[in-house]
């Protein structure tokens, strides 16, 4: 992009702005359902804390020493390249947009003395007013059971479970009679599946 047409360089955040914007963007990625879950179900491996902890890190850096105009659609490419290299998780809820538009606006608030968004964050009780809006699934009303057996982490929509581990999952193949005829004219059957009955 040409420097002239993008727009003012972004106004630096006070030291104690900077210090609130931090806390800020900590608290909503604690809030942010889908992170939560991959850092909690280690999709990123044994170091997920951290990698959400460099996220946190990276934003800041972004927002503080970015020499050029700050855009949305840059910070979303940034929230969908963490989630996909480092948790192997592609966000497709709205919530990568949701918590990139709630960056914007903290960021902004703190710019210009207001710190009100990131204290509304404070006040909030951790899951009430979760960032994320991805759609809740209770495991009795589970209306999509995955019957393929398959554990994609690329999700068509993110749903938690209120479980967020999953269960082992008990697999019964069925495999074919095996007969086999023998020299002398008998025919040798395979084990029977029920051993208990007999005829």
């Amino acid at each position: 992009m040409d420097s002239a047409k993008a727009g003012p360089v972004p106004a630096q955040l006070s030291p104690e702005a900077l210090s609130v914007f931090a806390e800020g963007i900590s608290l909503l990625l604690s809030r942010w359902t889908s992170l939560q879950m991959a850092v909690q179900n280690e999709w990123g491996g044994r170091n997920s804390r951290q990698k959400s902890d460099q996220l946190a890190t990276d934003l800041m850096s972004w927002f503080s020493q970015s020499k050029e105009p700050l855009y949305i659609d840059d910070l979303e490419n940034m929230l969908d390249e963490t989630m996909m290299l480092s948790f192997n998780a592609e966000i497709e809820d709205g919530s990568v947009e949701e918590v990139a538009e709630q960056l914007m606006i903290m960021h902004e608030d703190c710019l210009q003395g207001n710190c009100e968004s990131v204290e509304k964050l404070r006040k909030s009780s951790s899951g009430a007013e979760a960032v994320s809006r991805s759609r809740q699934m209770v495991n009795d009303d589970d209306d999509e059971s995955s019957d393929d057996g398959s554990s994609n982490m690329v999700m068509d929509e993110l749903k938690p479970t209120l479980n967020p581990k999953p269960e082992p999952m008990s697999v019964d193949v069925q495999r074919p009679r095996e007969t086999v005829e023998a020299e002398d004219g008998w025919t040798v059957v395979g084990p029977r599946r029920n051993k208990g009955k007999r005829n």
